[in-house]
């Protein structure tokens, strides 16, 4: 029976990848009139790439969100709220550094722009700005602060560095903002604001548990707009 129910999981994995691989396929030999470069190379990664993702979702779901809940359930127990400021910044900080979009695009910037925008620097200034947004988030929870009051004046600073920031910074501000949005960052991110936001007294989990991702990205978008404008000076 358990056996049934993991192939049924791993089907459903594999039927999220097919119709993108499909019309990518298509496109590719129809439309383009273009040869796949290797027939057992894609059918191989094709099947990597279903198994790889079916394990990690699965392992997601059974390590990091169960942690990351739990984590923010007890991070009441901390009697200097600082430090749970100062866990979280540490927390996102680290999460952003192994987020596989990210690094995918770090490293095409930093092909493009000749080595001028390094890949580990655009990693660490992203980083950085992800694990303020994070504390920003937590902030906002712990004193049950509405979202608009903090959001606002986080875009109101976006839309001033994006005049200063030189180009290309605040194009890869935008992008580097949705690529810390990944398979690693989402679960813990919202794993710990809702497990925080949940045993709170007079804070709904509904209401503050959520946004946090929306916060972090925000905080990547002034980070990097921040980092251009230093290489600028």
């Amino acid at each position: 029976m358990k056996g049934l129910q993991g192939l049924g999981a791993l089907w459903e994995t594999a039927a999220s990848i097919i119709p993108l691989t499909a019309i990518l396929a298509i496109l590719q030999i129809f439309v383009l009139k273009k040869p796949l470069h290797s027939v057992k190379d894609f059918s191989i990664g094709f099947l990597l790439s279903v198994v790889g993702l079916h394990l990690f979702l699965k392992g997601t779901t059974m390590s990091l969100i169960p942690l990351g809940d739990s984590v923010g359930r007890n991070f009441v127990m901390i009697e200097r709220k600082w430090l749970i400021l100062i866990i979280g910044f540490a927390i996102g900080y680290c999460a952003t550094l192994v987020e596989p979009g990210l690094k995918a695009l770090a490293l095409e910037v930093e092909e493009l722009s000749s080595g001028a925008i390094p890949y580990k620097l655009l990693i660490q200034g992203v980083a950085l700005g992800f694990g303020g947004g994070m504390a920003i988030g937590l902030l906002k929870i712990l004193l049950n602060v509405p979202y608009i009051k903090v959001l606002i004046p986080l875009l109101l600073v976006v839309m001033i560095l994006a005049f200063f920031a030189p180009e290309p910074f605040g194009a890869i501000a935008f992008d580097a903002a949705s690529a810390t949005t990944g398979p690693v960052n989402i679960p813990i991110n919202m794993a710990l604001a809702v497990g925080l936001a949940s045993v709170i007294e007079g804070v709904d989990p509904l209401i503050s548990g959520f946004g946090i991702v929306g916060l972090t990205s925000i905080g990547s978008m002034i980070s990097v707009m921040i980092l251009g404008i230093l290489t600028k000076i």
